[in-house]
């Protein structure tokens, strides 16, 4: 968002300017301020922000509204199967993104026939405990609280990681250049971050990339925070009657290069992948 100084004749008008993508095309905005910048401009800024959001935040409504009446005329009997591909779907891309050698085919082998591929133990056990954390999210109804997020962890990663599952860390951590919050305030941070969810009056999907997003700076575990992030992210989508968004393995450069900006720039990208992934969904039906 800028200021543009225009010239008519002898004299200067001011106009604030903000360009924004829309439906693939770059859309600009333009509010006339007068023939001097006003001392509200900030104020200003905030009102078209505030416009934008509004239209933003319709186009995400009417994902939910088709998606609801979508899923309303699943059959009952359908239902568990069409949640069971979803696990198998984001069970695959999520545990990918952090490097398990297990494909697309065989975690179906897996989560459904209980085949094991010739690949490590460790992979295959986290795709088998993941679904299953998976499918019990969507069936949770309580809110966030320490023990869901440590269950959920303990239960992914018991068997392969036990000296740390189900434990926030209790050492400091690296994540590239990011150097992680002390591990004394992890606790605090995450009780923080649990109040301010719980309670948080924003659109549902931006709160679920903006936890997201504050998930994974906390970091409370020394492995395991991108799973358990993207779980956090999709149970407030669900929760909320909003499809869920899967992370696409192949998605994932563009994905760990939102997570190393700011929150808002993380959550801009997070909801246009949010309309791009369920684009069919915003129109009328």
């Amino acid at each position: 968002m800028r200021v543009m100084k225009r010239k008519k004749g002898n004299e200067e008008f001011y106009y604030l300017q903000h360009s924004f993508r829309k439906n693939g095309k770059v859309v600009t905005r333009e509010k006339y301020l007068g023939k001097e910048v006003p001392k509200n401009l900030d104020e200003l800024k905030k009102e078209i922000m505030k416009e934008i959001d509004s239209e933003l935040y319709a186009r995400l409504d009417k994902i939910k509204k088709n998606f609801l009446e979508e899923w309303k005329r699943i059959p009952e009997s359908a239902k568990e199967q069409e949640l069971r591909e979803i696990s198998i779907a984001f069970t695959y891309n999520t545990n990918a993104i952090e490097g398990s050698t297990i494909t697309f085919e065989e975690t179906r082998g897996i989560v459904e026939d209980k085949i094991s591929p010739n690949k490590p133990l460790r992979d295959v056990k986290e795709t088998e405990a993941h679904s299953k954390v998976f499918l019990e999210m969507l069936k949770e109804k309580s809110g966030f609280s320490n023990e869901l997020i440590l269950r959920w962890h303990k239960n992914i990663f018991g068997e392969t990681k036990p000296d740390i599952a189900g434990r926030y860390r209790e050492h400091l951590v690296r994540v590239g250049n990011y150097r992680a919050p002390d591990w004394q305030d992890v606790q605090k941070l995450m009780n923080g971050f649990l109040k301010v969810t719980n309670e948080s009056k924003l659109h549902p999907v931006e709160l679920s990339a903006r936890a997201h997003y504050q998930f994974e700076k906390i970091h409370p575990f020394g492995d395991g925070n991108g799973r358990i992030g993207r779980l956090v992210m999709n149970k407030i989508l669900w929760d909320n009657g909003f499809p869920m968004l899967i992370i696409e393995n192949k998605k994932k450069k563009q994905y760990y290069g939102a997570l190393k900006k700011t929150e808002d720039q993380f959550v801009s990208y997070l909801i246009k992948r949010y309309i791009a992934v369920h684009k069919s969904r915003t129109k009328e039906k």
